[in-house]
């Protein structure tokens, strides 16, 4: 089956500039400003130039003209929301390089609050990741710089360095008394967004860390491939959107279009008409109808948001594990005359039933924490009827079943390992003994 094509406007909806830039693509929107602008407040664009005269006079260093029209348009911008920014000609260079899945950093998507950088999520097989970063933690303090003060930019230019360099985070975890001192080392980050493997024979695990470009492409190949392992066809699949920050819109629609035969799958809204678009689904079901069971925790957001809303309101798709971030917004580029460019919201996302992400998240239908789970050693087998000697057979004609020892061992690996994959497997058999029973 081939990645169902839309003609579809490349839209930003991933988390913040955060440290992935390459994240960052969206509608280049040649909008010319208007010739006239009504009603300016004069009272305020008065009250701006005297405090733009009070520093140019009274300040104890020389400031550039420039500089300060720059900050004033950068705080402008900043106090919209998390999620809109200017770019400068440098920062606008680097979003336009795409969604190529390789950059240099840490390997988090970030963003504000509180005047502190919030972790969204730490991207799979990051240094971030390994250091042992998680959806959530504060960072209070950057090597010796406090974070309190700085843009999210300021901070993320501290963030990337050479790779090998060492970058020392002091980070607030709630339930941890006392801040937590992590080295990374950086390094270039390079993301694979889709990741598969059978979890046992008929049933298929694929992850999405990010949405990329060709996301939804590779996913496709992903799956395929699975079902020729499983002899042609998939009894279920898990689809894993854990700590999944987002992406682009593109990709997220032609995700949820693999899996939906008819009916919308998100719509937007804003103020101006290139702002409200909608989007469908096209005929064809990669999986035939197979059951589908949807991960996910406050770590997935944006685009893994708009997969798991589509999924669930179509009832396509069972969604497990804890309730989502919660940014349900559009963020488009806005290209100015000078080179640099406005990031800036200007849409809010909903659900095909109506349902606005924004500071809400997808409630999952199963809600499920990942917990850790050990297993209970046994001394010895339970007797069983079996081991009774002289027990009678059972007339049914068939031999009598022995313990695999082997397929035991890895169901118990998985549930101490994931917890929530192993639930997500389990649920997925029941599925798909209802199927076969209906």
């Amino acid at each position: 089956m081939s990645v169902k094509r839309q003609n579809i406007f490349l839209v930003l909806i991933g988390l913040t500039i955060g440290i992935s830039v390459s994240i960052g693509q969206g509608v280049f929107a040649e909008r010319q400003a208007p010739a006239t602008v009504q009603g300016l407040p004069v009272g305020e664009l008065r009250t701006f130039a005297d405090v733009f005269g009070r520093i140019k006079n009274d300040y104890v260093k020389d400031i550039d003209d420039k500089k300060l029209l720059e900050s004033a348009i950068r705080g402008m911008v900043a106090g919209l929301d998390p999620h809109s920014a200017y770019l400068d000609r440098e920062q606008f260079k680097e979003l336009q390089v795409g969604t190529t899945g390789e950059f240099g950093g840490l390997g988090i998507e970030v963003g504000m609050e509180d005047g502190f950088v919030k972790v969204i999520s730490p991207i799979d097989d990051t240094p971030a990741q390994r250091a042992g970063i998680k959806a959530g933690d504060l960072i209070i303090r950057l090597d010796d710089t406090p974070v309190k003060g700085l843009t999210l930019n300021d901070a993320v230019k501290i963030m990337r360095g050479k790779p090998g360099s060492i970058l020392k985070l002091t980070v607030v975890r709630e339930g941890v008394e006392k801040p937590l001192k992590i080295d990374i080392k950086r390094d270039i980050i390079k993301v694979k967004s889709v990741k598969k493997r059978m979890l046992e024979k008929g049933y298929g695990y694929v992850r999405i860390s990010q949405f990329q470009s060709k996301t939804a492409e590779n996913m496709v190949s992903a799956i395929e491939d699975l079902k020729k392992q499983a002899g042609g066809s998939l009894k279920g699949l898990v689809l894993d959107l854990r700590n999944n920050p987002g992406g682009v819109l593109n990709g997220a629609v032609a995700v949820s279009d693999a899996f939906l035969k008819k009916g919308l799958i998100v719509y937007t809204e804003g103020r101006v008409n290139d702002s409200r678009l909608r989007f469908n689904a096209t005929p064809d079901d990669i999986l035939n109808s197979a059951p589908l069971v949807v991960l996910v925790n406050r770590g997935s957001a944006s685009a893994s948001e708009i997969v798991s809303g589509a999924l669930q309101d179509h009832h396509r798709a069972i969604i497990v594990g804890t309730q989502t971030f919660g940014k349900g917004s559009v963020q488009t580029i806005l290209p100015l005359s000078n080179g640099t460019a406005v990031k800036l919201t200007t849409a809010l996302y909903f659900t095909p039933s109506g349902r606005s992400i924004q500071n809400e998240g997808i409630k999952p239908d199963i809600e499920l924490d990942q917990v850790r789970v050990s297993a209970v050693e046994q001394t010895f087998d339970p007797i069983k009827e079996a081991d009774l000697s002289g027990h009678l057979s059972n007339g049914n004609g068939r031999k009598e079943p022995k313990t695999d020892h082997k397929k035991k061992a890895k169901k118990a690996s998985l549930a101490q390992s994931d917890y929530q994959l192993y639930e997500a497997l389990n649920l997925l058999r029941g599925l798909a003994i209802q199927r076969e029973h209906m």
